[in-house]
């Protein structure tokens, strides 16, 4: 690959935890650049490559390209190692549903919701936890949590056995969930994808990218 890789993002967004995580499962380096998608008046850097004021966003060269999705399969269509996109129909189409589910469900109920009150804010932010949040965010968790039991379950993804770009966008997501009490909770009551995060949680990867490890 003669152009280097340059990654934009936030350092504690789940989202470029993603990208981050998969550079390293796919033995690949990129150049990562901090950029405030809250930032007021907006961050330079960011609109300079996206009006979106989304993170992340990776450059190869003159290729701008956003959406994480989208970059992951970028990302592993330039890999040297073994795809990480299974070759099977089924496990392909879920696969790309789990990505799906994780974008439209999980993000904003577990991450926006029960993470950001019930552990980023306190831990983090030096603010109080938002109980009432937390609480309403574990009510409205268990439809997707219900699906991805279900795809777990059926051994195709979330398998615990085969990693495919569906666990790397779902596990970041997944380790921030658990760090709230009730979130780890509410995982033991679903044992497929228990005991598939037994599994990806003892990932080097997903150690050594962690953002939070420090907090």
């Amino acid at each position: 690959m003669a152009e280097a890789l340059r990654l934009i993002g936030f350092k504690h967004s789940v989202y470029t935890w993603i990208v981050r995580l998969a550079l390293h499962e796919m033995g690949m380096a990129a150049e990562y650049v901090e950029a405030n998608p809250f930032a007021e008046p907006p961050d330079a850097v960011l609109s300079e490559h996206t009006p979106l004021r989304r993170v992340p966003v990776l450059q190869h060269g003159d290729f701008r390209l956003t959406e994480t999705a989208a970059i992951l399969r970028y990302l592993d269509a330039l890999s040297a190692r073994p795809s990480l996109q299974p070759s099977e129909p089924k496990a392909r189409a879920q696969m790309a549903q789990v990505i799906g589910l994780v974008d439209a469900d999980v993000y904003p109920v577990l991450i926006r919701q029960v993470f950001s009150a019930g552990y980023y804010a306190p831990a983090v932010m030096g603010a109080a936890r938002d109980d009432s949040a937390v609480v309403a965010g574990i009510a409205r968790a268990g439809p997707v949590l219900s699906v991805l039991e279900q795809i777990a379950g059926d051994g195709r993804q979330l398998n615990g056995q085969v990693m495919s770009l569906a666990d790397l966008h779902f596990a970041p997501m997944m380790s921030y969930f658990v760090r709230v009490p009730e979130g780890n909770t509410m995982l033991a009551s679903v044992p497929a994808l228990s005991a598939w995060w037994r599994w990806m949680s003892l990932r080097d990867s997903l150690r050594m990218t962690d953002p939070l490890k420090n907090f």
